[in-house]
């Protein structure tokens, strides 16, 4: 079987080929690349608090409190058989309450002397080129495929610096292919070099990837099928199937996904053998959402993914955890309601409660951990303050291997558009 990187190559050759051969109507329609520009500024005022339940913990809480600036340009294409374009993103974020007794949120960067910085920011610029329905982007990008998703869990959005190319010339199949060289994590201002979550101080040249994914059924089915690699240190292989179906005033939903792990390479981080099956069942009339979710993680590696990025592919994902451990099953329930069903759109609500039990970790075996979530969340949806939103979430975290923890997050986001 051939590199991804080796493959990226050819569909990247592929996708130029094929598009030079189909009407570029994209291209003709295109206002340029100034007219079909957008710039958006979004504000992020946060709040972070984790009381710590343990008396074996490091601090015996952690609070601290920050706005955040994320400016992000993206520009139109220019005319042509092939459009060229840029992409531009701007962070700043500023520290508003702190101090070295409860730093470490992930707001902001701690200094060696263990207080948080005053401020950090960082920016980036990605070119892009299109051809027909494929679109080629290089640069500081915001990954969101299954086997690598971008964290925005804290003040600013965790970056990658890589390459990425996006095929859809067939309705309804998607190809996607890239390879990232660095990170800059999510309280950071600096580029640094990749690592999984399994071992965060073993590096990796590059993460490389390919994927296809086909929507079809009125859109109601998805299928998909994606392969990585974080050189020297894992492989990755990812299958999944997504649905919903209506059936009277219900609409029921699937959504299943499996993993296959393996080391790669000079295996850096030693053997990687692990298999991870989840399904994600949901129900949903009127404003009720109901979830049951089952994983389970087979072999004696964790699941692997990227250090610092996000879990959410996996079915328990949750605020705090996504019970990814070796050996470990894991269950959850969940409610969601939206409040636009009794006439009060822009208002939503969460409940859950994830358990999982067998997780094999560095403490030992049979260990236990469960998470309770809770969230309200508003968004205005007319006046002066339109499109502002006003999220308040509450975790709690029980672990037989680590630290126990109550948590709660305020998070206001206004969005600005230009």
């Amino acid at each position: 079987m051939s590199s991804p990187l080796t493959f990226t190559r050819s569909l990247l050759a592929a996708a130029m080929t094929s598009g030079l051969c189909l009407p570029v109507l994209a291209a003709e329609e295109d206002g340029g690349f100034f007219e079909d520009a957008k710039t958006e500024l979004l504000l992020r005022n946060y709040y972070f608090n984790r009381d710590f339940r343990d008396s074996g913990a490091p601090k015996s809480q952690v609070e601290e409190w920050a706005q955040g600036f994320i400016l992000k340009f993206s520009s139109g294409y220019t005319p042509g058989t092939v459009g060229f374009g840029l992409d531009a993103i701007g962070m700043f974020g500023v520290k508003l309450d702190s101090s070295r007794a409860v730093s470490g949120s992930e707001l902001l960067p701690v200094h060696d002397d263990g207080k948080a910085a005053d401020n950090f920011g960082r920016a980036g610029v990605a070119a892009k080129m299109r051809i027909s329905a494929t679109e080629l982007k290089v640069g500081e990008l915001l990954p969101d495929i299954p086997l690598l998703r971008y964290d925005d869990g804290r003040l600013l959005p965790q970056t990658f610096r890589g390459a990425m190319l996006d095929s859809r010339e067939i309705s309804g199949l998607g190809l996607q292919a890239g390879q990232y060289k660095a990170v800059s994590l999510r309280n950071s201002s600096d580029m640094q070099d990749l690592s999984a979550w399994a071992a965060p101080g073993v590096t990796s040249d590059a993460f490389n990837y390919v994927g296809a994914e086909y929507r079809f059924n009125q859109q109601r089915t998805l299928i998909g099928a994606w392969h990585s690699q974080l050189e020297d240190i894992y492989q990755q292989s990812y299958f999944n199937l997504v649905h919903k179906q209506p059936l009277g005033e219900w609409v029921l939903g699937a959504n299943l996904g499996y993993f296959i792990d393996k080391d790669d390479g000079r295996a850096r981080i030693g053997e990687v053998q692990s298999r991870t099956a989840y399904a994600l069942f949901s129900a949903n009339t009127g404003g009720h959402t109901l979830y049951l979710g089952l994983q389970k993680v087979s072999g004696d590696s964790p699941w692997m993914s990227v250090y610092g990025s996000s879990g959410r592919t996996l079915g328990n994902d949750m605020f705090n955890g996504n019970f990814s451990n070796a050996d470990e099953r894991s269950w959850q329930a969940r409610y969601d309601y939206n409040f636009a069903a009794v006439g009060v759109p822009g208002l939503l609500a969460m409940v859950r409660y994830g358990h999982g039990e067998n997780a094999t970790t560095k403490v030992g075996s049979n260990g236990k951990e469960w998470e309770r979530d809770t969230e309200v969340g508003y968004t205005f949806q007319s006046g002066s303050l339109k499109s502002l939103s006003l999220r308040l979430n509450n975790a709690t975290n029980r672990r037989s291997f680590n630290s126990d923890f109550d948590q709660t997050r305020l998070i206001v986001s206004y969005p600005l558009s230009f």
